[in-house]
């Protein structure tokens, strides 16, 4: 770079920035008052108890049968959506197999389950609940429920009983609502 080329550069970039003032470190002052000082923060209640607040028991129902099938969607949702669903025509993006568990554990599951997926982006699941044939006389456990807790999670757009091959009216397909963030 030729000395000309090097002083017009220098006298350009005065003029573009104009008179310079040198700030001394040591005279710095803060524009702004210090944070102030950080509050313990309240211990949380464990996980588990928030997951068991968050959705109620489902009410005894004697009229659910093993074989009934479960169907609901929020308002505003399509018919022709609801119908895609029942029809078995998403593509199912993961699943959740209840069988076995109690209905607390149960509970538990389906909300991790569900707020995950969704936090995952997926759109569609299956959850698992058996048809209760193996409960005897008291009928049904996790199906009432399964039913009961997804009419409660904002997070479900629809659910219906899932085709023969998927598990019928031992399963259900979840649509899940789009993930806001």
């Amino acid at each position: 770079m030729s000395s000309s080329s090097h002083d017009d550069d220098k006298a350009l970039f005065r003029q573009t920035v104009g008179r310079v003032r040198r700030i001394r470190a040591d005279v710095l002052r803060p524009d702004h008052r210090p944070a102030p000082p950080a509050r313990p923060l309240q211990p949380a209640p464990p996980a588990s108890q928030m997951i068991e607040d968050s959705l109620q028991d489902p009410p005894d129902d004697p009229d659910l049968q093993p074989g009934d099938i479960l169907s609901y969607a929020r308002p505003g949702t399509s018919r022709q959506t609801v119908r895609r669903l029942r029809r078995g025509q998403y593509r199912i993006d993961a699943e959740l197999d209840l069988h076995g568990l109690g209905l607390q554990e149960a509970r538990q599951a389906l909300l991790c389950f569900i707020r995950e997926q969704q936090r995952r982006r997926m759109g569609c699941v299956r959850i698992i609940h058996g048809k209760g044939w193996r409960s005897g006389n008291q009928g049904p456990v996790l199906k009432p429920g399964v039913n009961h807790w997804l009419r409660q999670l904002d997070e479900v757009l629809a659910f219906a009983s899932a085709r023969p091959v998927d598990g019928g009216t031992g399963a259900v397909y979840v649509l899940l609502r789009a993930n806001p963030n």
